[in-house]
């Protein structure tokens, strides 16, 4: 039996599946962050070692001569340019001259394949490398890929360049709004009230205090996104066209994509990933209506499989090639 680890890797956490041949997953470990541009190279081998020990001891597999892994897939955040995988590349290489890992014959060049988190998010959330991934968390960003292997990538620039319909953007858009109308500069909405009733303020002039002296991040401004989504359900006209705009753009990232990679006739898959994709006033039902009017026989589907296991997939395919 052959086996193969499928690492994703990222800002938070690095998640890493063992699998077989026959696309089982047999253990799963997890470990910090590994995002080497903002962590350094150590921090990120570290992470991705100790991830790789937990799934091997989650898997409660016999560690001998026979246990034989062929290939390693690490989608990583951060990783997009070609001297990014020749970095992890070489650092993956020098972790089985240490022989900290059960690893019996070392991996050729081909079999270590490095790849953004997009790539693998796209081949989890599918279940295959075709198709278009629209991710939309704390920020967003759309990558396919089409029969052909050819890829673009639509956004992912930041909160600070970009990242239009991600959670990030919906909330500073909500917040914007409900000072707009504090001032008098706006028409009426309830996010006033819904922010300083969440946040524990006497007025909203206290968000001053809250988002600059607390040293807010983008990941906690994002956290006020599903109070916009509320007010929406709610009936709030701001916070709505809020959500809608979310939608426009990320319509437009995915349309730009498909006319780069497909025939808009054609037959192929968009997966719908992220916290944003959960909202009440049903973003994603407001985004398949719209994808149908651009491409008809594109199918809008949830993820079938975490991004670890896309990784695991593109891993097996280096096996069977």
């Amino acid at each position: 039996m052959s086996y193969v680890f499928g690492i994703d890797g990222g800002g938070t956490k690095t998640i890493c599946l063992l699998m077989d041949e026959n696309k089982n997953v047999l253990g799963r470990g997890e470990a910090g962050p590994s995002n080497y541009q903002t962590l350094g190279i150590e921090t990120a081998k570290q992470s991705i070692q100790l991830a790789i020990e937990q799934a091997i001891l989650s898997a409660n597999i016999k560690v001998d001569r026979h246990f034989n892994i062929k290939a390693i897939c690490l989608g990583l955040a951060g990783v997009g340019r070609p001297r990014d995988i020749e970095i992890v590349q070489f650092f993956v290489q020098n972790l089985q001259l240490t022989h900290d890992l059960p690893i019996n014959q070392l991996w050729q060049p081909r079999n270590i394949v490095v790849c953004s988190d997009c790539a693998i998010a796209l081949v989890g959330g599918i279940g295959h490398d075709s198709g278009i991934a629209v991710i939309s968390g704390t920020g967003s960003i759309v990558f396919g890929q089409n029969r052909l292997g050819e890829t673009k990538r639509v956004g992912g620039w930041g909160y600070l360049l970009g990242d239009e319909g991600s959670g990030y953007d919906i909330a500073i858009r909500g917040l914007q709004a409900a000072l707009k109308f504090y001032d008098g500069r706006a028409d009426s909405t309830t996010l006033a009230e819904k922010y300083q009733v969440y946040l524990g303020l006497k007025n909203l002039e206290e968000l001053v205090e809250v988002v600059y002296r607390r040293g807010w991040g983008v990941k906690e401004i994002a956290g006020l996104a599903p109070i916009v989504d509320r007010a929406a359900a709610e009936g709030d006209r701001i916070a709505d066209d809020i959500i809608n705009s979310a939608v426009v753009e990320l319509t437009l990232a995915t349309k730009t994509a498909i006319l780069e990679l497909f025939n808009q006739t054609e037959d192929f898959e968009i997966v719908t990933i992220g916290g944003v994709w959960g909202s009440e006033v049903n973003c994603r039902g407001r985004f398949e209506a719209a994808i149908s009017a651009i491409a008809p026989k594109a199918q809008v589907i949830s993820p079938k499989y975490e991004p670890a296991f896309g990784a695991g997939l593109l891993a097996l395919k280096t096996v069977d090639s």
